[in-house]
C-alpha cells in the first residue's frame, strides 16, 4: 500500500499546472493499488460530473487498436478509464485518452495521435506513451520501458530538450494514483 501525503495549494494565475499539482502532496489517503486508485478516479468524476466532461468509454477492440499503433500494453489503471470514459477532464485536469470523432473517422485520438505525432515531431522516445499535455511544454508519459509486478508504468514529464530518461521528473510510480491525486487537487481548487 502506498500512503500520499500532499498539502493544499492554490492554482496557479492563468489555470491548472498539471506538474505542480502532482509534486505536491494532496490529502492523507491510503491507495492499495493503481487500479484500486482507478476505481476511485470514475467514482470522483462521476460525482463532480458539473466540472468536467467525459467521453462514453472504449470497446476492447478499441483499446488493441490503440495499444497496436503504440507498440506497447496500456497498464491496468489507464486500460481501465479509458474503458469508462475514453476521454475525460475535471476541473481543468484533462486526460488524453483515447477516443473516435465523426470528423477523424477512424483515427484514434487522444494518446494515440499525441504520442505517435510527439515521435515523428520531437522524437519522443519509442517506450513512451502520452497521456496529458502539461501546459508548459511537457507532455505527461508512461514509460513502458519500466513496468511494475503488476504491468503499471512510472508516470514522468518528457519534454524535447530531454534526452536522458533520469533526467526526467517522476510524478509517479504509476497511472493511477498519479491520476487520482491530480484530479482531487484539480477540484479542491
Amino acid at each position: 500500500m502506498r500512503k500520499i501525503i500532499e498539502e493544499r495549494v492554490s492554482a496557479p494565475q492563468d489555470g491548472y499546472d498539471a506538474q505542480r499539482a502532482c509534486s505536491q502532496r494532496i490529502e492523507d489517503q491510503t491507495v492499495s493499488n493503481a487500479v484500486d486508485a482507478g476505481e476511485r478516479l470514475i467514482r470522483l468524476i462521476r460525482k463532480h460530473a458539473g466540472q468536467g466532461n467525459h467521453g462514453t468509454g472504449c470497446d476492447r477492440a478499441t483499446i488493441r487498436a490503440a495499444e497496436q499503433l503504440l507498440c506497447a500494453a496500456f497498464p491496468p489503471s489507464y486500460r481501465r478509464l479509458v474503458e469508462e470514459f475514453g476521454t475525460w477532464d475535471i476541473a481543468g485536469a484533462e486526460f488524453l485518452g483515447v477516443y473516435l470523432t465523426s470528423a477523424a473517422g477512424e483515427t484514434l485520438l487522444g494518446s494515440v495521435t499525441a504520442t505517435l505525432d510527439a515521435r515523428r515531431q520531437y522524437g519522443m522516445p519509442e517506450n513512451l506513451i502520452a497521456v496529458m499535455y502539461d501546459g508548459m511544454g511537457g507532455i505527461l508519459v508512461l514509460d513502458t520501458s519500466r513496468p511494475d509486478a503488476d504491468g503499471e508504468y512510472p508516470v514522468l514529464v518528457w519534454n524535447p530538450n530531454v534526452r536522458d530518461r533520469d533526467d526526467m521528473e517522476k510524478l509517479g510510480a504509476d497511472f493511477g494514483t498519479v491520476a487520482l491525486a491530480m484530479c482531487q487537487q484539480a477540484v479542491r481548487n
